[in-house]
């Protein structure tokens, strides 16, 4: 089983009470497919997971799965910073047609390297289901070491890969010439999806397809054979990576959003809208690539 090449880390559409937007959430993930992506990861970071109860992530889950049926793969995030909670709730959502499964390291806790295997090992058990790890110590007060990814890769039938937000690429590489063949390294950051390419990653959970996906696919697909075209494509994309996290993301993400007519809606707190000089740095970043935001729309 292979994990897609560009897979949108999707954002979670609400309706102006801040209740979950399910129709939004079928055409916003009908819309990615449309443009790009191959997979769409749900009840991630950017889908505001830590806001979601576990009946909004099921029927989030179910509603993304009927929407693109057999178009892309659908994972959904089920990790939680308690062993319990991530193996009961990765059960619960292997039943509503996912895919696939992506396992966030536990945080706040911060576990060490042992921890985390056990943590790892006890989730991927709880289903059938392929599984992706997700390391972003940024969020998580924790990195999950190489060597405790490949011990997991090989140790693990359906460990498959890894959303690497680390950004280190030799961390990355010693990982790459060591992984179980068919073991997937994908980036966490849009903005170091090519040099992790370049080191042996196979692809990019994103947050700018959102925005980008034709251009993102298209940098992947290149990178093989015309590694010149896609670097020229990641340079003129790097405003957008950018500007997507000047503030918390999926903040400036969901005001782009708006400001394109597509689903988006609120964010709940603690989240807030981003500020006037962010929407001007987002919507000039938006404008460099060919887009057309409409901020009064918003």
């Amino acid at each position: 089983m292979t994990f897609p090449a560009l897979m949108t880390a999707m954002a979670t559409p609400f309706d102006a009470s801040g209740g979950l937007d399910l129709p939004g959430a079928q055409a916003l993930a009908a819309h990615l497919v449309d443009h790009g992506s191959g997979g769409l990861v749900v009840a991630g970071t950017t889908g505001e997971s830590p806001t979601l109860s576990t009946s909004e992530t099921l029927d989030l889950c179910r509603a993304v799965v009927e929407a693109v049926g057999s178009r892309a793969m659908v994972l959904a995030g089920t990790g939680k910073n308690d062993t319990a909670a991530t193996v009961a709730m990765t059960e619960r959502v292997s039943d509503t047609g996912v895919d696939g499964i992506m396992l966030v390291a536990p945080y706040y806790n911060r576990p060490n390297q042992g921890g985390l295997h056990a943590h790892f090992a006890a989730a991927a058990g709880a289903t059938d289901k392929p599984v992706m790890l997700y390391n972003i110590p940024s969020r998580t007060a924790v990195e999950v070491t190489p060597q405790t990814l490949l011990d997991l890769a090989t140790e693990v039938d359906n460990i498959l890969a890894v959303k690497d937000a680390v950004g280190d690429m030799a961390k990355a590489s010693w990982l790459a010439s060591r992984a179980p063949e068919g073991f997937q390294i994908l980036s966490g950051d849009d903005k170091n999806c090519l040099p992790l390419l370049a080191v042996g990653g196979s692809g990019l959970v994103s947050v700018a397809a959102h925005l980008v996906g034709d251009d993102l696919a298209e940098m992947i697909r290149l990178f093989p054979t015309d590694p010149a075209a896609a670097r020229s494509l990641h340079h003129r994309l790097l405003p957008v990576f950018d500007a997507l996290f000047i503030e918390p993301s999926p903040a400036p993400l969901k005001a782009a959003l708006g400001w394109l007519g597509l689903p988006g809606g609120p964010l709940r707190l603690p989240l807030i809208p981003i500020g006037d000089d962010t929407a001007a740095q987002v919507a000039d970043a938006m404008t460099a690539v060919g887009l057309h935001p409409t901020i009064e729309d918003s």
